[in-house]
């Protein structure tokens, strides 16, 4: 089932769990409630390579966030309450909310553990976003933010200011056209959805800094710099237009990938070589099983420098063989440089498409 602003008084809100995989972890666990509480990896912040999954309110504000080294957590923070990640509980408490935003007459697409979007046809999305809040917290014991919009990129924005809003209690804001230039124009192209340090760098490099500069800008200059596709997404970014279906069809995958960050570094070609066979070879066997087949691989590799190539090819006919995605895996790493020693590899496999 789908909708589209085609209905009247149809609306987008998105559902953003706050500090999810924390609260998961303090509901089963009271006790840890107003302490600073970190997830991730192994929750040994003693072992290296492993990162933070999820901070709690009270672990940011010792200015511990997501992607960073346990480690460096652990220096920031070295009260905080560490604890490894449980993908299965968070599936289950990730199905608890969405069970419970089923229930209302709305439209639920799925994007992840902790976010979603809504659509549904009402006169008062605000009044709607607040009924969803608390039948969540009722339900679950786990509180959400929900961003309104006329669309999923204006929706996914107004969460954020949402959360900013916690203090209060209310956890909703609403981001249309109406206030679009009152709301982001002024504010650095870094905070639009998708635009990370390096692309807000490279659009700053063409004089854009502001949204408002985005939003003016010049379609060619931005097709040159980023190509035909993504200039023009840049464009309809900054200008706040985005996609307003809503789906709960389940999207089928394109792709699935293994990756790893070993230990120790892999300084030498054998031992490289040995890795990325047998991550390509566990890839293809596990999605051979689904019954899925393999036309494309990529490999990643990520140097003691963090710089982190990918190569891909396609393979010369669609397979699920297991060996001659390894093979191709190896074919592949001749690409690369290896002057450096390698901290991760991934694989991807992508299907072929319907």
């Amino acid at each position: 089932m789908s909708e589209s602003p085609t209905s009247a008084g149809w609306w987008l809100l998105h559902v953003d769990m706050d500090q999810f995989l924390a609260a998961v972890e303090i509901r089963r666990r009271p006790e840890l409630r107003g302490l600073p509480v970190v997830v991730g990896g192994s929750g040994d912040p003693t072992q290296a390579r492993q990162v933070v999954a999820t901070a709690s309110y009270e672990a940011r504000e010792f200015g511990v966030h997501s992607g960073m080294p346990l480690r460096a957590a652990f220096k920031k923070c070295p009260e905080a309450v560490f604890l490894p990640t449980d993908p299965a509980t968070y599936d289950a408490a990730s199905a608890e909310v969405m069970d419970t935003l089923r229930e209302f007459p709305v439209v639920v697409e799925v994007w992840g553990w902790d976010e979603c979007f809504v659509g549904a046809t009402t006169d008062d999305p605000e009044a709607l976003a607040r009924e969803l809040r608390a039948a969540v917290l009722e339900r679950t014991g786990l509180s959400c933010s929900i961003g309104i919009g006329d669309n999923k990129v204006r929706a996914k924005l107004a969460t954020s200011f949402g959360k900013r809003d916690l203090g209060s209690g209310e956890g909703v804001y609403r981001l249309t056209a109406a206030n679009w230039v009152e709301v982001m124009h002024h504010r650095p192209v870094r905070e639009l959805w998708g635009i990370g340090s390096r692309m807000s760098q490279n659009l700053n490099e063409l004089g854009l800094f502001t949204v408002a500069d985005l939003a003016a800008a010049d379609l060619e200059v931005l097709k040159k710099r980023f190509g035909p596709k993504m200039g023009t997404w840049y464009l309809a970014l900054g200008r706040g237009l985005g996609d307003t279906e809503v789906t709960d069809v389940p999207r089928e995958p394109v792709s699935r990938s293994h990756e790893e960050t070993f230990p120790a570094d892999l300084a030498e070609r054998a031992d490289i070589e040995r890795e990325l066979r047998r991550i390509a070879l566990a890839v293809t066997r596990e999605v051979v099983a689904d019954g899925r087949s393999i036309q494309r691989i990529a490999v990643k590799l990520r140097f003691t420098s963090f710089y982190t190539p990918i190569k891909s090819r396609k393979l010369p006919e669609i397979t699920q063989d297991p060996e001659v995605v390894a093979a191709a895996a190896l074919v592949l790493l001749e690409k690369f440089e290896l002057r450096r020693p390698v901290r991760l590899i991934g694989v991807r496999v992508e299907f072929p498409r319907p």
